[in-house]
């Protein structure tokens, strides 16, 4: 089956315009927002969701909080400090940034993360389901830093591991695998990081709700060397299925203990991610038996129809050999994103039934393009694993 590569696509909703919050009436309830770095008091939230934020810089012009897409104006005072806050927003983890006299900096209050393509600041509004992400008194198991030689991209590596409680215990106890990717423009640390996957299986699993498995979480953007001489060199091509099944499989069986068969190995991944393991699990039946796909599917044209003998050729086209081998095809969107995602996963929904293909799909409440829909999501996933 051909390797189409995927377009990075960035959904941003917004709700207010700049000033707004300045022109209604504050709560002042905010506190210190739970991904400050340690002792810094700003960025705030308040029970609004409104997030304010501070920053020292008497020779500026003009700064900005740059968040969900709209800009806020922040406001000096005598000692050059500056202070302002945003309009409501949804509940979860957000990307923003400083807009100080036109350059866009992170927040240096924040602990930085990876995602639009660069190490920026997040802020998280606390949700009224946070208790299922949330660090708890529970056995907690570890999440490991693996690095290896790609021979297929002529480059260094690296992917993260999560391992279950009792890994470490229980040496002759075997783990099913689940392999997890980020979205467009994010890296192998988003969902250890903001996604909260280790802290996601932990509680599961101590509330016996989730079977113990291994999770890998790999970098989605794998090239092929690009060899090519000259001014104009070609763009290089993807190559992340081939690096997933001839270079991380393997050396995930052999440095971990898995249970290396179709049966006990699962794959899923957000947007861009979940358009890859799509193609990787309908090109890789002997390799998988369980799909996840989080806000996205695979790249089609957003149609309310979709051919079923041409989508990735013909693999939907017998639905009885489809649900024969794939145990849990699941698919999860916020019903806050923007119309392309229903209206794509509705089409393919739509070829699902049609096929007479069983699935599994699920709605996140008030949520958009962003962390809390797919943490959701993989709360809801792993709970169907390896059962």
């Amino acid at each position: 089956m051909k390797y189409i590569a995927i377009t990075a696509v960035f959904l941003a909703l917004s709700f207010s315009s700049s000033g707004l919050a300045q022109q209604q009436k504050v709560v002042e309830d905010f506190k210190p927002s739970s991904v400050n770095q340690i002792g810094k008091e700003y960025p705030q939230v308040n029970s609004e969701g409104r997030v304010r934020v501070q920053i020292e810089a008497p020779e500026a012009n003009n700064v900005q909080l740059d968040i969900g897409a709209v800009k806020y104006d922040l406001i000096k005072d005598e000692n050059g400090v500056w202070t302002g806050e945003s309009a409501p927003q949804d509940e979860g983890f957000h990307y923003y940034q400083l807009n100080i006299d036109g350059a866009s900096v992170p927040d240096p209050g924040t602990k930085y993360f990876y995602g639009a393509g660069r190490w920026g600041s997040g802020i998280e509004i606390p949700a009224h389901d946070k208790e299922f992400y949330a660090l708890k008194n529970v056995p907690h198991g570890l999440v490991s830093e693996n690095i290896y030689y790609s021979d297929l991209t002529e480059s260094w590596r690296r992917c993260f591991v999560y391992t279950p409680p009792g890994y470490q215990t229980n040496p002759d106890t075997r783990y099913p695998v689940l392999y997890l990717q980020h979205g467009s423009f994010e890296d192998e640390t988003g969902w250890s990081a903001q996604g909260h996957a280790n802290l996601i299986l932990d509680n599961l699993i101590a509330d016996k709700k989730a079977v113990p498995m291994i999770i890998v979480m790999d970098n989605g953007y794998a090239f092929k060397p690009n060899k090519e001489q000259g001014s104009t060199p070609t763009r290089p091509a993807f190559i992340f299925e081939e690096v997933l099944i001839n270079e991380v499989i393997p050396m995930i069986d052999k440095k971990f203990r898995t249970i290396d068969n179709r049966e006990n190995r699962a794959i899923a991944g957000l947007s861009m991610g979940a358009n890859q393991t799509m193609r990787i699990i309908m090109n890789n039946l002997d390799k998988f038996a369980y799909y996840g796909g989080f806000s996205g599917t695979a790249n089609y044209p957003s149609s309310d129809e979709i051919d079923v003998e041409t989508f990735l050729e013909g693999a939907f086209a017998d639905g009885k050999k489809v649900n024969e081998q794939i145990k849990v095809l699941w698919l999860g969107v916020g019903t806050k994103e923007a119309e392309v995602f229903p209206k794509s996963i509705g089409a393919f929904r739509n070829m699902l039934d049609k096929q007479g293909i069983e699935h599994v799909f699920y709605k996140s409440e008030g949520t958009a393009h962003e962390w809390l829909t797919w943490r959701r999501s993989l709360y809801q996933y792993v709970q169907l694993l390896f059962n």
